[in-house]
């Protein structure tokens, strides 16, 4: 996976190709998928929702630059893959789901594997986690209309955020950077998610 789908397509972080390397894919996808785990492709985890595409992961990691020590906000804990990724990429990172299902699915995953640095909780992903803000990056797993402001506010100043922007049927994966109050913004990649479903979401 992380040669034909990864490295072969363009991520070259090899902090995250190490990490995509390490967290083994198959341990976050249910047993009738487990076969397809290390396809480029994404996989149902119940409720609707789906564990992404290896490739989409990884340009979002890389997109973020991560050194080890940002505290991080997940939006979409799913079946905790990427939350692992994040964990191991990441000083802490804080995950939250909408479903209560899949967030106790995940937390399951991620402490049989021996993660720690984390912590999940269920609510409305698109007002953000403000008991920990600010964030010094996010991490967002779900399509949003338009930029959450609610995110945007629990940005550090000099944070970074990739969400997937756009109609339900088609979006584009943003990485936004907050500098001295402002935000920059640049196109990564056409992408398909499911839809945020909150407040300021769908």
């Amino acid at each position: 996976m992380v040669e034909a789908h990864l490295r072969r397509r363009g991520i070259h972080d090899e902090r995250v190709l190490d990490a995509m390397l390490r967290v083994r894919r198959h341990e976050f996808v249910p047993e009738p998928y487990r076969r397809q785990a290390y396809g480029d492709h994404p996989l149902p985890i119940g409720e609707g929702q789906t564990i992404s595409q290896p490739f989409i992961v990884a340009a979002s990691l890389q997109a973020l630059a991560l050194n080890g020590s940002e505290s991080v906000l997940e939006v979409g804990t799913g079946s905790g893959y990427q939350t692992a990724l994040l964990a191991l990429l990441a000083k802490t990172v804080y995950s939250i789901e909408r479903f209560q299902s899949l967030a106790h699915y995940a937390e399951a995953n991620l402490a049989r594997l021996g993660f720690a640095n984390f912590k999940v909780a269920v609510g409305d992903g698109s007002q953000g986690w403000r008991d920990f803000a600010p964030y010094d990056a996010m991490l967002v797993s779900a399509a949003a209309p338009s930029v959450p402001q609610s995110l945007l506010d629990q940005l550090s100043d000099s944070g970074k955020m990739v969400i997937p922007v756009g109609r339900p049927d088609s979006q584009e994966l943003q990485l936004i950077q907050k500098r001295a109050g402002q935000y920059q913004l640049e196109t990564i990649e056409g992408c398909r998610f499911v839809p945020l479903i909150g407040a300021e979401g769908y």
